[in-house]
C-alpha cells in the first residue's frame, strides 16, 4: 500500500475546513503531486448553480502545488506532520485557463509539476504547473508562483 493513501494531508497544510480544498494525497515526489477533492454541498466555493466556482479551483491548485515544496520542510518519516508548521500564499497567477467547473458530488483530481524553485534560509519561491480534472473532463490548466515559509513553533 502506498504510504500516502493513509496520510492526513490536513496536518501538512495550514488550511482548515471549510477552506481546506484537498482531501487525499494520491502520490508525491520532489517534482510531482497528485491529489483529490470531493465537492460537497456545504463548501464555501459553491455558487448559486450548485457548482464549485473558479476561485475554488484556483485555491485547490495552490494547495495541491504547495505540497511539493512543503514536503521538503518535513522529515521523510514524519507522516503525522508534527515536525514543522508552514504558511504560504499565491504570489502570482501567471496563466489560468478554466474549461469548466465541477458540480456537487464530483471528485476532482489535481496534478502538479514543479517548474522552478528558489530557496533561501527563510522561504521558498516556486513556479508550478497544475491541471485539474474530473473523471471525464479537464477543468483547469494553470501556472502559479507560490511563496512558502517555515513558521517558528
Amino acid at each position: 500500500m502506498n504510504k500516502f493513501q493513509s496520510l492526513d494531508i490536513s496536518k501538512f497544510l495550514p488550511h482548515r475546513p471549510p477552506f481546506l480544498m484537498v482531501d487525499k494525497l494520491i502520490s508525491i515526489d520532489d517534482e510531482h503531486v497528485q491529489t483529490s477533492f470531493e465537492i460537497k454541498e456545504d463548501g464555501i466555493f459553491i455558487d448559486e448553480n450548485k457548482q464549485f466556482n473558479e476561485v475554488g479551483l484556483i485555491e485547490n491548485a495552490a494547495q495541491t502545488c504547495s505540497s511539493i515544496v512543503g514536503k521538503s520542510y518535513f522529515e521523510e518519516d514524519d507522516l503525522s506532520g508534527e515536525g514543522n508548521q508552514l504558511i504560504g500564499f499565491i504570489s502570482a497567477i501567471k496563466k489560468a485557463t478554466i474549461f469548466g467547473v465541477p458540480k456537487i458530488g464530483d471528485t476532482i483530481i489535481s496534478k502538479a509539476k514543479l517548474k522552478s524553485r528558489f530557496d533561501t534560509e527563510q522561504y521558498s519561491i516556486c513556479t508550478l504547473e497544475c491541471t485539474i480534472a474530473t473523471s471525464n473532463k479537464e477543468l483547469l490548466s494553470c501556472e502559479l508562483n507560490l511563496f512558502i515559509q517555515e513558521v517558528n513553533k
